[in-house]
């Protein structure tokens, strides 16, 4: 009896963890609840930028990026998202999303996957609820995929770079940039 009880329970836990997706959204703000959403700043750099990296000009937020990050940003901690801890572009788009409640939410989206979002009121007063960070894998993959061309621009900077300081041959670096190229090719 008590072992059918625990293979039920079981049963009932791997049914349930198979049927919630790896990223949940953040139950607060549901994608069928968005009235509206307004871009505010589609490309921003911070003092994090890292052109060697990426050109926050080649960078655009986009509504499709809004939503599709409001499906699957998961919160994470403020050292998790602090980026003096973790890798970043320093690139930024800044979004405002309105909820049919009144509710505003300021997002603050990186291509990294990387989101910090403040709650304001109608009014655009704070609310109380303090400001979230999430972390976003799917929209990384998502926005690193749409930004292959600009990676490998960024590539070329820094390897010619390298090559005009003398620290590596033009043969050298020919080479890595074929290699960065066909990793980011590979599915």
């Amino acid at each position: 009896m008590i072992k059918t009880k625990y293979s039920i329970a079981v049963s009932a836990l791997a049914a349930a963890a198979a049927a919630s997706p790896a990223y949940a959204a953040d139950g607060r703000y549901p994608v069928t609840y968005v009235q509206k959403v307004e871009i505010t700043h589609p490309s921003h750099r911070s003092a994090w930028e890292n052109k060697d990296f990426l050109d926050c000009d080649d960078v655009v937020l986009t509504e499709e990026d809004v939503f599709y990050a409001l499906r699957y940003m998961r919160r994470t901690s403020w050292k998790s998202y602090d980026p003096e801890n973790t890798d970043t572009t320093g690139c930024e788009g800044k979004a405002l999303v309105t909820f049919k409640s009144g509710k505003i939410l300021a997002m603050g989206i990186e291509p990294t996957g990387r989101i910090s979002a403040g709650e304001f009121d109608a009014g655009m007063k704070p609310t109380t609820s303090p400001p979230s960070f999430y972390e976003c894998d799917p929209c990384r993959q998502r926005k690193m995929a749409l930004l292959k061309d600009a990676l490998n621009r960024a590539d070329e900077r820094r390897l010619k770079r390298l090559v005009a300081e003398g620290r590596i041959s033009e043969v050298e670096a020919e080479r890595r940039l074929n290699w960065v190229r066909d990793q980011r090719d590979k599915p």
